[in-house]
């Protein structure tokens, strides 16, 4: 694996309130939050979530800043069949994750192949947030809808799907994590740069100190420490998708 499987750590976090923007409908098959549809279809952001789903307002706050501040479309799916791992679930995550994982790859190839007909934009960037960094990394292969991905404290993802993206990826981890490990960090790095020299991929490890896996959507951001890094997360998904 190139990180591991969810832990305990992914269950938890701080979940913000907030005035989100865009609105919950049907799209592409699958009930999602939208956000930013009066900027130009050309420019489409996906957002895989964690194992928290679309309805929680960290995510769709995180969605907001992107469309707002680089004008793009935004679009986090619903990729549960409305059975997200809720706040406080009392159900073994593993078995959760177990029942889940067959069907949501299939599901977001099916959405991205509908976006991408009726949509046809020029660009589709893909965010994954822990879980979700899973479904974004198969999407960056030859045969991929994402132009670029942007992943952050990536879950579950193996050595062999890191190894076929030719996207350009961008990876914000935190230095301490049980999931995305050192070792687990390095053997990625290993596996990108290779891919850097054989086929001149574009990628980049930003690594944040002082905070914990989940920083970057369910930190807490009355931490100077968090806020900065959750920010600056935010902030480099732009620039990175900007570049192409």
């Amino acid at each position: 694996m190139a990180s591991n499987p969810p832990g305990e750590c992914c269950k938890t976090g701080f979940f913000r309130t907030g005035n989100p923007q865009g609105s919950v409908k049907e799209v592409f098959g699958l009930a999602s939050y939208v956000v930013g549809e009066e900027f130009n279809s050309d420019r489409v952001l996906v957002i895989i979530t964690d194992i928290f789903g679309k309805d929680i307002h960290n995510t769709q706050l995180v969605a907001d800043e992107l469309s707002k501040n680089g004008k793009y479309q935004v679009y986090v799916p619903e990729i549960f069949g409305g059975d997200p791992y809720l706040i406080d679930d009392s159900r073994d995550l593993m078995e959760w994750v177990g029942g889940k994982l067959p069907l949501i790859g299939p599901l977001i190839k099916e959405y991205l192949t509908k976006l991408n007909a009726e949509l046809k934009p020029k660009f589709i960037g893909g965010v994954g947030y822990c879980f979700g960094a899973k479904f974004v990394v198969p999407q960056m292969a030859k045969d991929g809808f994402f132009s670029a991905g942007a992943i952050a404290h990536p879950s579950f993802v193996s050595e062999e799907e890191l190894g076929a993206i030719v996207k350009p990826l961008l990876i914000s981890a935190c230095y301490t994590d049980k999931i995305f490990t050192t070792e687990l960090r390095a053997k990625s790095e290993e596996i990108l740069n290779k891919l850097s020299e054989d086929i001149d991929l574009d990628w980049r490890l930003n690594l944040f100190p002082k905070v914990v896996h989940g920083f970057a959507v369910r930190g807490d951001i009355s931490n100077r420490d968090v806020r900065y890094a959750m920010e600056s997360t935010i902030k480099d998904q732009l620039e990175w998708f900007a570049r192409y």
